[in-house]
């Protein structure tokens, strides 16, 4: 089964990885930028039929390795079988 985690830092942490994307685009010409926030993506392939089994075992996963929850969020993706 495959599932997408998304990770993002939460709002109240600065993004100096987004300032930098946002004066660059700026820089380049979309003046209409108001912010941008970086984050990341992990996709996983789990050998396994169930999703409600997946999505637990991908929440261990994030709460155990990828995620550092004192900075960030994160949202879980189960793709159809």
């Amino acid at each position: 089964m495959k599932l997408t985690v998304r990770i993002s830092l939460k709002k109240s942490i600065l993004d100096p990885q987004g300032e930098a994307i946002s004066n660059s685009l700026k820089s380049i010409g979309f003046e209409n930028l108001n912010s941008v926030r970086q984050g990341k993506i992990i996709e996983l392939d789990l050998n396994e039929n169930n999703p409600d089994r997946a999505l637990e075992v991908a929440r261990s996963m994030c709460n155990k390795l990828l995620v550092n929850s004192v900075i960030e969020n994160f949202s879980i993706d189960v793709e159809p079988v």
